[in-house]
């Protein structure tokens, strides 16, 4: 059984990091942001469990820093989405240029 070699999981990682790039730099809807930085934190993901598999001493230690990484990447979610609610319940809008009234 062969096995797939690394650059095909360092491409796909590169790939997800810049969509999700784009998507946050481009994009003025909240939620989409949002989405995007989650699909940059799967590229990170796919990076650390790559490595952790080809690396040069193979172990589980970036598999366990990748449920680590989704961990927060739930929380961050739970309390972005909790935020947006709430913004959306004062502005009526998901809109990030609306938020600008927020700041000190």
């Amino acid at each position: 059984m062969s096995s797939i070699p690394l650059q095909p999981f360092l491409i796909l990682a590169l790939i997800l990091f810049c969509i999700g790039l784009f998507g946050a730099l481009t994009k003025r809807n909240t939620i989409i942001v949002l989405i995007c930085i989650e699909l940059m934190l799967n590229a990170v993901n796919v990076n650390l469990v790559a490595f952790s598999k080809y690396g040069a001493h193979p172990d589980i230690t970036g598999q366990v820093f990748s449920l680590f990484s989704i961990t927060i990447a739930a929380a961050e979610v739970a309390v972005g989405m909790a935020i947006l609610i709430a913004w959306y319940r004062r502005k009526h809008s998901v809109n990030i240029d609306d938020g600008n009234d927020l700041k000190g």
